[in-house]
């Protein structure tokens, strides 16, 4: 944990640079309002907690401390202990506490200072949260939503940069979201919150600082995004590219790049990674006839595994002019030095590499 918190300005420093490419890649509706990551979700927080009585929130740090990456900011000084707690560090302790705070009727959110840290609390996830509905015979709903930054940060090694989107979509009873921008993280909070499902919300820690325009819609208290909708960033007609978090800007930044060689990339940003939103994917493809899967996580039994999979069972299978490639993190533990850093992750360049290898162009 300590050595999070010496990472947290390191974090912010990228994120920040983040911040020139979110405006130019996001094809969000163009306002005056621009918002950051973080803003967004403590917005989305805050709203909540005003809406419903039901609604609090747990974790550690969230409270006096306003938050190890500042996203509760402001939260315990206007809403008080009751709604806002700090809690040991014991994720198995207050994840339990979380759910069955749901099972009595609350609407618990949970944050995890990192979701490499909800292993120890996985027990409480999967058999508690995630079963519970089905195995009451729907008598005992678990409203709750377990939230944090998943994947990997910077310069915290193998313990503290692994992403779970894989982990938890593959658990029948939970819902999985992964956000990019500020309207998703706003319009996916709010309909977690709302929802009688346990929800996993996967945020980037590295994203927290970026700064995207947000539209007067997804300002609206009332502004939810539903789950098992992805959105099209960019359309394209050459090749679709799907990414879900933070891989969604080097999609973004890739298909910048290739307008000067003529492509045309379709970005589809998955949002929500279960359910799945199926057709998006196959319609797209069979517009496209090529696919590449990009994501932070491993190559084996990934997301992007998932998609391909998704394809050769679907009609799309039959519009693909070359296979599906998929872009990923090295196969590895994640090494502490920034050189092995840069070359575990993938890079802009993996997903050029990858789009020009599908499209047979040098």
């Amino acid at each position: 944990m300590a050595t999070l918190c010496k990472t947290i300005s390191s974090a912010t420093r990228q994120a920040s640079k983040l911040n020139q490419f979110s405006r130019l890649l996001s094809t969000t509706q163009r306002c005056n309002v621009q918002m950051a990551v973080r803003d967004a979700l403590n917005s989305a927080i805050d709203e909540e907690i005003e809406r419903d009585e039901k609604v609090f929130l747990l974790g550690e740090e969230v409270a006096q401390y306003d938050g190890a990456y500042k996203v509760t900011k402001g939260l315990w000084k206007k809403w008080g202990d009751k709604r806002v707690l700090d809690t040991p560090i014991t994720e198995m302790g207050f994840a339990g506490i979380a759910v069955g705070a749901a099972m009595a009727g609350l609407r618990p959110i949970c944050e995890f200072m990192t979701f490499n840290f909800s292993m120890q609390a996985i027990d409480q996830v999967i058999n508690s949260a995630a079963k519970t509905y089905y195995m009451s015979a729907g008598q005992v709903p678990v409203p709750i939503v377990f939230r944090g930054p998943n994947g990997a940060a910077a310069g915290v090694a193998a313990q503290h940069s692994q992403c779970f989107a894989s982990w938890y979509s593959q658990c029948p009873g939970l819902i999985v979201a992964s956000p990019f921008s500020s309207e998703d993280c706003r319009g996916l909070l709010k309909s977690a919150v709302r929802n009688e499902n346990p929800v996993v919300l996967l945020e980037n820690e590295l994203m927290y600082g970026t700064a995207f325009d947000v539209s007067e819609e997804a300002l609206s208290k009332d502004f939810l995004i539903p789950f098992g909708k992805a959105k099209i960033e960019r359309t394209g007609s050459h090749i679709t590219l799907v990414a879900h978090s933070k891989a969604v800007g080097l999609c973004l930044e890739a298909a910048n790049e290739l307008i000067g060689q003529g492509v045309e990339c379709e970005v589809i940003n998955l949002r929500s990674l279960r359910p799945l939103d199926d057709q998006t994917i196959i319609e797209s493809v069979m517009k496209t006839n090529h696919l590449v899967a990009v994501e932070g996580g491993w190559h084996h039994c990934g997301i992007g595994a998932e998609v391909v999979a998704l394809i050769m069972e679907s009609q799309a299978f039959n519009y693909l002019d070359a296979p599906v490639l998929r872009v990923t993190g090295a196969d590895v533990p994640m090494p502490y030095a920034k050189t092995l850093e840069d070359l575990a992750l993938p890079q802009v360049k993996n997903v050029l590499t990858a789009v020009k290898k599908s499209l047979n162009i040098s």
